[in-house]
């Protein structure tokens, strides 16, 4: 597995990470020698939290019996099948046996071995078993007098020696490869603690030997800054096929089983704001926007989303059938009895209007900044301080400069050099750390490749109609090596969809997406991107040296960018010159590039195609450094493909090739005269310009919409849509809804 690989274990949405522990390794080896909740009140100790099924008078919530209905369609789906072996199958019967009276489940027909893989990987302290934790903690807390009494003492054995966060002891001879820190591992880790305490307040933990309530009372104060962090600074991993169900799921199990009104009532309002933000990025069942993280095995069509079984439960936005039986948020929405979603958020995803979406999410930290003896670290976080290193590991900010000395003290006070993480790391960590200059040097030096795992703030626009969506991250990191960034895609439906990666590698051979391939996932540098209105520009210019051999090879990059332009999912494309425009249904998208496209066909018995046997690979060969424009459009602004393709084949494109930069492509000035924006321009240093006046791309507040005018760094969110409103007050704890 390449560096840049996560292990993945399970479809039903188990994490992946990337191994930063080599990156750092490799890189300093070279120098030395990553609840429906009522209105309450303010009075601190949160508002009146509902109990199961008593929300249905509070008005601005989704009709109970709509949701029912809803929930009981995924729920008889996901029963068509029983297997025995997954936590979430098994509550998805429990659950509509619960509910239907036609249907039963006998837990006597689940062996008693059956959850043996999973606990022997608990056992043995391999990564995501977190998230195996959160699904048995939910068939613990609603249905474990349904199961065999083997397995519920195996579940509670498990829930007691479980350790539940990098600073508790690793019993000895043990090595803990499990990974705490991406966020929404971080929530997922606190909220198993809360409720494996909650559930045994009194009992000895096995791990560290705090009772369960101590472990309670420390998780509930970790899961409340994480929640904090979430509604001032929004989403590290934003808009995230992959982990806003990660999100999701942790938030739900607090909303339905946190004994704590106040802390439950926090997740619910966490829980809207992250539906609402799949709520305006959902276009035909497809969470269609840039991603913070996202793979090609999920990004390339809707099904693949772990977003999307869950987003057709809640929008029913698509017609293409549920995929998984045992995916966790849909799981877990099926099965609430708690949360119900607010109207409002429903009506935004079902909304026809255009829409254009700003957004600001995450904190600034730019490892390439010169190094200073004692830097300003943003709002508060210090970054010397222990307390804080989960918040800056949380935004892979492990190897860059400003963290590095943190991370090495991290690894050594917590006996971390032995996961498979680390462990390459250790030599090295011996010969740096107590030469902190020199460590920070390092860092500084090999930032364009050993900060690659860095996710810091991000602006991102989205526009969207009833037939057409782009989204793109505003100049997020240009010209440097990055792992899983998505930086902008054209989304007409489930499956007719368009984007640009700049490769670091030819196409792995295999039977499915690698998770590790950094063909299409997107790896080799990222776009100086900007999008104004339905159009998108995107300056490809690697700022480092691609190394040709040696342990650096791995964060490399190859000689050209491409575009995946799936055409047998489009009803029309054509090609005219550098175009290449495509219709699915009235939407349209036109793709330009600035050197030669062409198109490259791929062997479906050597390389995996997902079944697409025309051609889908569009590759501008001639350099690493190149332009694309894609701009889209709708019936309703076109009569026709062929209009709209002479529209853009006439347009006036210039691009000017500006001088190498130490060796490394200088990028590019461009001026596009759009159909539909008119005249644009923008630069790899120059700002966007729409008809002659310049356009900010960053310094977005939180949310700016027609639906929500949200500050940046707030604690209070109002959305309105139509009829119905939300407002969510994080001070006073309260929840409104109409």
């Amino acid at each position: 597995m390449s560096p840049q690989g996560w292990p993945r274990r399970h479809q039903a949405g188990l994490g992946r990470r990337p191994r930063v522990g080599r990156a750092v390794a490799i890189g300093l080896a070279l120098a030395v020698i990553t609840a429906a909740c009522t209105d309450g009140g303010g009075d601190g100790e949160g508002a009146d939290r509902a109990e199961p099924g008593s929300a249905e008078d509070q008005p601005g919530l989704v009709d109970p019996e709509w949701l029912a209905g809803r929930q009981d369609g995924y729920l008889a789906y996901a029963t068509e099948e029983l297997i025995p072996s997954s936590p979430l199958n098994l509550v998805a019967h429990a659950e509509r046996a619960e509910r239907d009276d036609s249907f039963t489940f006998d837990g006597e027909a689940v062996p008693v071995d059956a959850f043996d893989e999973i606990f022997a990987a608990i056992d043995d302290f391999e990564d995501t078993t977190d998230f195996d934790v959160l699904y048995l903690l939910n068939l613990w807390y609603g249905y474990r007098d349904q199961v065999r009494p083997a397995l519920r003492k195996g579940i509670e054995q498990r829930l007691l020696d479980f350790k539940y966060w990098y600073t508790e002891p690793n019993p000895d001879g043990v090595v803990d490869n499990r990974y705490y820190w991406s966020e929404n591992h971080r929530i997922i880790f606190h909220v198993d603690e809360y409720l494996a305490g909650q559930a045994f307040p009194d009992r000895r933990f096995g791990n560290d030997g705090r009772t369960g309530a101590a472990h309670r009372d420390e998780a509930r104060t970790r899961i409340r800054d994480w929640l904090d962090e979430k509604v001032r600074f929004g989403f590290t991993e934003w808009h995230s096929d992959v982990y806003y169900p990660e999100d999701i799921s942790p938030l739900l199990s607090l909303v339905e089983w946190a004994e704590d009104d106040e802390l439950a009532d926090r997740a619910a309002m966490v829980l809207d704001v992250v539906l609402f933000d799949i709520a305006l990025h959902l276009h035909r069942g497809n969470l269609g926007a840039t991603h913070g993280r996202s793979y090609m095995k999920d990004k390339s069509t809707a099904t693949d989303q772990d977003t999307f079984d869950l987003s057709k439960l809640l929008f029913d936005d698509t017609d293409v059938p549920y995929q998984s039986r045992e995916d966790a948020g849909a799981v877990l929405l099926a099965r609430a009895q708690r949360y119900r979603m607010p109207e409002v958020i429903r009506a935004v995803a079902a909304s026809d209007e255009e829409v254009i979406d700003r957004e600001r999410m995450g904190v600034p930290l730019d490892p390439l900044a010169p190094i200073e003896d004692d830097p300003e670290a943003p709002y508060g976080y210090d970054f010397d301080d222990p307390d804080n290193v989960p918040f800056w590991w949380e935004r892979g900010a492990l190897t860059s400069w400003q963290l590095i000395n943190s991370t090495f003290e991290t690894l050594e006070r917590h006996d971390l050099w032995d996961s498979k993480f680390f462990r390459a790391f250790e030599p090295f960590g011996d010969a740096l750390a107590d030469q902190p200059d020199v460590a920070r040097s390092v860092a500084r030096d090999l930032a364009p490749v050993l900060a690659f795992p860095l996710l810091p703030e991000v602006n991102t626009y989205t526009y969207r109609n009833a037939e057409v969506m782009l989204s793109t991250a505003q100049d997020h990191r240009p010209g440097l090596f990055s792992d899983q960034n998505h930086a902008w895609q054209a989304t007409l439906d489930e499956q007719a969809l368009v984007f640009t990666t700049h490769p670091k590698n030819e196409p792995e051979e295999g039977t499915e997406w690698p998770d590790s391939d950094g063909y299409w996932t997107g790896s080799g540098s990222m776009p100086r991107s900007a999008q104004h209105g339905t159009v998108g520009l995107h300056l490809y210019a690697p700022q480092f040296e691609a190394p040709t051999g040696g342990p650096l090879e791995d964060y490399s990059y190859i000689d050209y960018t491409h575009a995946y332009f799936p055409t047998e999912h489009f009803d029309e494309v054509v090609t005219s010159g550098h175009w290449v425009v495509g219709r699915r249904r009235d939407a349209y998208v036109g793709l330009w590039s600035w050197r030669a496209p062409e198109w490259r066909r791929h062997d479906p018995d050597r390389v995996f195609t997902h079944g697409l046997t025309e051609p889908f690979d569009l590759v501008a060969r001639g350099g690493p450094d190149n332009v694309w424009i894609v701009e889209v459009g709708d019936a309703s602004q076109w009569d026709s493909l062929e209009e709209f393709s002479d529209a853009l084949v006439a347009s006036e494109i210039t691009v000017e090739p500006l001088p190498p930069v130490d060796e490394h492509p200088g990028g590019f000035d461009v001026a596009y005269t759009s159909p539909s924006q008119g005249p644009m321009t923008f630069g790899w240093t120059a700002p966007l310009t729409v008809d002659g006046d310049e356009v900010a791309i960053d310094g977005y507040p939180r949310y700016d919409n027609p639906f929500a005018s949200v500050d940046f760094d707030t604690r209070r969110y109002t959305v309105r849509a139509g009829d119905h409103r939300l407002v969510l007050d994080f001070d006073a704890v309260t929840r409104t809804t109409s």
